[in-house]
């Protein structure tokens, strides 16, 4: 296969990707979210809040923009608070406005890394790192929530055996990781397994092989072990810091519109959003658009009257509107800031990369 025969079929793939993301967009706030809610109703509902009630939510959602700036600076040493927020918000706009845009916002992140003086290796740590925390979190959120629904005696037996299940998949999870970065044999087999993979695919397209990344990965783990016997609390609690936050949008939205803690409460809520952000890493449309608030919506609109209807769709669109479509605007400023600003500009380094970059 040639190389030009496989940027055809990525574009191909890309279109495809596209029409059918469109299509499950489409079918969800047409076909499917009018049924649960009128759209009339939800507008009536979000024009009836104050003024107080609007500037307190997107005051919640500017601050929930802000966090993740601390788990990008937690790990990466170096990385200024100003360029996290250039960085995160432009490959944030990226991620949830394209088809695959998760890949290409990762690409961003490392152009501008790179024009920052940061390594081809400073870039995959930081990447990794945060990566792996943040489905930590994402694991951990469930469980936490069935907990605290079987402490209140509203968990049934089969959602204790999914905490459970969960709970040692996380558990596992952390193992693996800990003994890739305490082995050096773990993370030399990893290394070698991932390459022989890497040289395969690489074969597809008359490339040659990749060299060593049993050694490479060796290195990659030895530096994330020092990087993390420094800053592991600190990334831990931005990590989670970045989550609550994310979550507590949701809530003030809730309660905002009108939906009491009676009526649905924060343990509800937080089972809803967990059990959601889960669903949401599944790249089925750019940024969850669509499957976030019809998950969203079917978790917690389950028996209750149309007038509550309306109110938790209001509270799930008003969360994604400012949660999901605000962060482009900024971030497609943000890009045109970094394209244009010089001061913060250096000359990146020339070195070969690791195995996991």
């Amino acid at each position: 296969m040639t190389t030009q025969g496989s940027t055809a079929t990525t574009k191909r793939k890309r279109i495809l990707q596209g029409l059918v993301s469109t299509a499950i967009v489409v079918g969800i706030f047409v076909g499917v979210m009018p049924r649960i809610a009128s759209y009339g109703d939800v507008w009536d509902t979000i024009t009836a809040m104050t003024a107080f009630e609007l500037g307190g939510l997107f005051l919640f959602g500017a601050w929930n923009l802000a966090t993740y700036w601390f788990v990008l600076t937690a790990v990466l040493p170096g990385l200024r608070i100003g360029q996290a927020a250039v960085s995160n918000q432009a490959s944030t706009a990226v991620s949830n406005s394209m088809p695959g845009g998760g890949l290409l916002g990762v690409g961003v992140t490392y152009a501008m890394y790179r024009s920052w003086g940061f390594t081809k290796a400073d870039f995959a740590r930081a990447t990794v790192v945060s990566g792996i925390w943040n489905n930590y979190v994402k694991l951990g959120m469930p469980i936490v929530a069935l907990a605290l629904l079987a402490l209140s005696g509203e968990a049934n037996a089969a959602e204790i055996v999914s905490a459970a299940i969960g709970l040692g998949a996380l558990a596992a999870a952390v193992v693996v990781f800990w003994l890739m970065v305490r082995s050096e044999g773990m993370a030399r087999k990893v290394g070698e397994r991932f390459g022989r993979f890497v040289s395969k695919l690489r074969g597809l397209v008359r490339k040659p092989p990749v060299n060593d990344w049993g050694s490479s990965a060796v290195d990659f783990f030895r530096r994330t072990g020092e990087l993390l016997k420094e800053r592991w609390l600190r990334i831990s609690v931005a990590a989670l810091l970045s989550h609550i936050s994310l979550y507590a949008v949701l809530l003030v939205a809730l309660r905002n519109v009108g939906v009491s803690e009676d009526e649905v409460g924060w343990v509800q809520a937080l089972a809803a959003f967990a059990f959601v952000r889960l669903i949401s890493a599944l790249p089925i449309t750019p940024g969850g658009l669509g499957v976030v608030e019809l998950g969203l919506t079917a978790a917690l609109s389950i028996g209750v009257d149309e007038v509550l209807d309306a109110q938790i769709v209001a509270a799930v669109l008003l969360f994604r509107f400012i949660t999901f479509f605000l962060p482009i605007p900024f971030g497609t400023a943000s890009y045109v800031f970094w394209r244009r600003n010089t001061s913060w500009r250096q000359e990146a380094p020339d070195e070969p990369t690791d195995a996991v970059a």
